[in-house]
C-alpha cells in the first residue's frame, strides 16, 4: 500500500454534499480514507469573480499506481457533475493529487507534488491539520513549516449553517410521542 493526499474543494451547488460524496466513493478493494481534515472556506485562487470554495484535504493508503489514482479521481469528478469550462473556473468538485509517497511524477497530464501546492494555503492548512510532520520531496521541509512560510489568504475554518428547526405542536391530546 503507498500513502497519498488528495485536495478536495467544491464551489458550486451543495458544496459540502460534493466533499462528502467525493469521499464516499474513495472507499472501496485498492483505495482506503485513512484520514480527513476539517472543511475550510476560502476565497478562490487565478480566476477571482466566482463563489468561495469549501477544501479540505484527505490521507488515503492505496494500489492504485499515481495515473491510476488520476483516472479514479476525474471519474469520481464527472460523476458528480465538474464540467471543465475554462482554468481555475467554477466547479462541482475537484481533486487534487498533491502527493504520493515520496514519489515524483510529472507527465503531460500529472505532476506530483502538485505543482503549486506549497503556494495555497487551503491546502497546506488542511494538509497540515492531518499530517504536520509530513515532508515535501521536493522542498525538502515539513507542512508545517511550508504553512508558516505562505502568503496570507482569505481562510476560515467552515461549520454547516445551523439547521433551524421547530416542534410540531401535538393535534390532539391523545397524541402520543413514541
Amino acid at each position: 500500500m503507498k500513502r497519498a493526499y488528495l485536495g478536495l474543494g467544491s464551489n458550486l451547488g451543495p458544496r459540502q454534499h460534493y466533499l462528502a460524496q467525493a469521499i464516499a466513493r474513495l472507499g472501496g478493494p485498492s483505495l482506503a480514507v485513512t484520514a480527513q481534515s476539517s472543511i475550510y472556506e476560502t476565497a478562490p485562487v487565478g480566476y477571482t469573480d466566482q463563489g468561495w470554495f469549501l477544501n479540505m484535504a484527505v490521507e488515503i493508503e492505496t494500489t492504485l499506481l499515481p495515473l491510476q489514482l488520476l483516472r479514479l479521481v476525474a471519474r469520481i469528478e464527472r460523476t458528480l457533475g465538474r464540467q471543465r469550462t475554462f482554468p481555475n473556473g467554477p466547479r462541482t468538485l475537484d481533486i487534487d493529487i498533491l502527493l504520493y509517497d515520496r514519489h515524483s511524477v510529472r507527465t503531460r497530464h500529472l505532476v506530483i507534488p502538485h505543482p503549486r501546492m506549497t503556494e495555497r494555503r487551503f491546502v497546506l492548512e488542511s494538509l497540515a491539520e492531518i499530517a504536520p510532520n509530513l515532508v515535501h520531496p521536493a522542498a525538502g521541509k515539513s507542512i508545517q513549516t511550508l504553512l508558516t512560510a505562505v502568503s496570507s489568504q482569505a481562510i476560515r475554518r467552515w461549520t454547516p449553517p445551523e439547521t433551524h428547526w421547530a416542534p410540531v405542536p401535538l393535534s390532539t391530546p391523545e397524541s402520543v410521542l413514541i
